[in-house]
This record gives structure tokens, sequence and C-alpha cells, in this order.
């Protein structure tokens, strides 16, 4: 059921998606930018069967809400991802792309009519599947290092006063400007939910987990391509001893 003022999606069937597999239902939402220029352009892409990509749906500048494949479908939007243990990401989350030309195209605020849209929609999404406010993520969170969408510019923390995504202040503590220990944030970034490979120290890979958690957490240490800190050490422990992932079972990955 739709929530007050939610206006009917427009629908703009994408033949691109699939069956959800090992019978997985939506416990995620991940939010995307589209990286395009414009709105017809991502629904061009979107639709077209050789691209093999696809979303639930795309909220355009003004507002407009477009369903391209039902919720029960497995859209293609994730790509290769991981959260909590989960591997098939697709599977197990519905996708929503928000029209915005992305970091390689000027990276643009979000339009208040796409965020106010995108809360009503949103709203209607995690109600009619009870998922978690936890599992409502940015595809940089599932996909770290290979994408940053919907970045430091996107308003989590509007999200979150609404119950629809989370977020905690960052609090001061002392030597909060000296380097974290790599494995420290290893550990806790995997407790947390982040994708996170085995390694050594901060290598490209632990450095990429850290700048999609700043993108989603700490945008202003993400904008300024901040190096990792204690104090955000700090704030990525007090996140996963709060909402600490609970893998939904180990999916074939995409």
């Amino acid at each position: 059921m739709a929530g007050a003022g939610a206006a009917v999606p427009e629908w703009r069937p994408s033949p691109n998606h699939g069956t959800r597999r090992g019978g997985a239902r939506p416990d995620m939402v991940v939010l995307h930018y589209t990286g395009m220029t414009d709105c017809a352009a991502a629904i061009e892409r979107l639709c077209d069967p050789s691209a093999e990509v696809s979303a639930h749906y795309a909220i355009d500048l003004g507002g407009r809400v477009l369903a391209l494949v039902p919720e029960e479908a497995r859209a293609w939007h994730a790509g290769v991802a991981g959260w909590g243990g989960v591997s098939d990401v697709n599977s197990h989350s519905i996708g929503i792309e928000i029209v915005n030309p992305g970091h390689e195209l000027g990276y643009p605020p979000f339009a208040e009519p796409q965020m106010a849209a995108l809360e009503r929609l949103l709203g209607d999404i995690v109600a009619r599947h009870a998922i978690r406010p936890e599992r409502v993520l940015g595809h940089a969170c599932v996909a770290p290092g290979r994408k940053r969408d919907p970045g430091e510019k996107f308003d989590w923390r509007r999200l979150a006063l609404l119950g629809l995504s989370i977020w905690l202040d960052p609090a001061p503590g002392p030597d909060g400007n000296l380097p974290a220990d790599a494995e420290a944030f290893r550990r806790e970034a995997r407790r947390f939910g982040y994708p996170v490979a085995a390694g050594q120290g901060w290598d490209a890979a632990l450095l990429a987990v850290w700048q999609a958690f700043a993108m989603r957490f700490l945008p202003a240490a993400a904008a300024a391509h901040a190096a990792p800190t204690r104090a955000g050490l700090r704030h990525l422990e007090r996140l996963a001893a709060r909402w600490p992932a609970a893998a939904a079972g180990q999916a074939e990955a995409d």
C-alpha cells in the first residue's frame, strides 16, 4: 500500500531481470545514482537488453518515479557485491536509481523533489518487506572500490531521521587524527557488513572500504580524501556494535 502522498510510479518495463535465486526475498535496499547525463539516457540504458543492467525503480530530477522491474523479480543493479556474508545482493535487494550525473560528470547535489519522492517510495518498500533501516545501503557500501554512488553528497542523515536508514553523529575523542590501525578497521568493517577481503595493512582493497565508509558516514572526510583516522575507526566501532550485520545466508555470487 502506498504511503500518504505517494504517487503511483510510471511503468517503464525493462527486460533485464530474472528470478530471485534460492527463494530469496528482499531484505535490503540499494541506492544508486545513474551516473548519466539525464533521465532519458539512464532509462534507455536500464531498458536496453544488451546493457544487461536494470533497477526496480528510477527517480527523475523532478521527483517522478519510474518502475522498471517488479519487486518480486531480481533486477541487475548491484553487480559483483556483498553485504554481511550475502554475495548475491541482487537476489536479496531492491535497487533504486536516482538521476544524478555522478562524480565523473560534475556531481551536483541531489534535488529536493528527488529526495522527497525517495522518502515516500522507500517508506513504502521497507514497510512492505519489513526491511530494517540498517539494511538500506548505498552501491558503494556493497561494492567498495568498484562503485562510489550515491556518494558523499547524498543525505543519509535525512533518511535516518525518518527511520529509513541509520546514522550516528561522530563523537570527538583523543588522538582522533592519528592513523587508524588497519587490522582493527578490517575486523570492524567486516562485523558491520562490508565485504572485506583478506589482506595485510592498508592495502588498496581496505582503503576502498575506508572510502566507502567515509562517503556514507563521514562525508566531509570523504570529500577531502582524508586518510583513515582513529576517530573514523571509533565511529565504525560504534556503528558495528549497534548494528552488526547478520548474514542472511551465503548466496551464489553475481
